[in-house]
């Protein structure tokens, strides 16, 4: 399986824990939320928004379009400290996160 292949997966896994958790959304947050200057968006949008509206988009773009992936790339550890320790979803979350950052950083997922 390739690099690209992998990461597709990951998305794909990380979506359908949004879905299951009733946590995607069906309308998206305004313009204006996307403008932040702010790591992740952190002061417009929740943090599993940031996931669905900016990363999942993103990727998937840089995918189709055939453009190299980032070389280094590290979201887990952002959302170690933004989900609540109590989250349902915090700890497969996580755990799927921490699969997509190791794709970028040489380690088997």
């Amino acid at each position: 399986m390739t690099q690209h292949d992998s990461v597709r997966a990951r998305l794909h896994a990380i979506e359908a824990l949004l879905r299951q958790h009733q946590l995607w959304q069906e309308t998206a947050p305004q313009p204006e939320a996307f403008a932040s200057t702010q790591p992740f968006c952190l002061d417009t949008l929740a943090p599993f928004e940031w996931l669905q509206w900016v990363l999942i988009p993103r990727m998937h773009a840089l995918l189709e379009g055939g453009h190299p992936l980032p070389q280094a790339f590290a979201v887990s550890p952002y959302y170690e400290m933004a989900l609540e320790a109590t989250h349902p979803a915090r700890a497969v979350m996580l755990a799927e996160l921490e699969k997509l950052d190791a794709l970028f950083a040489g380690d088997d997922a």
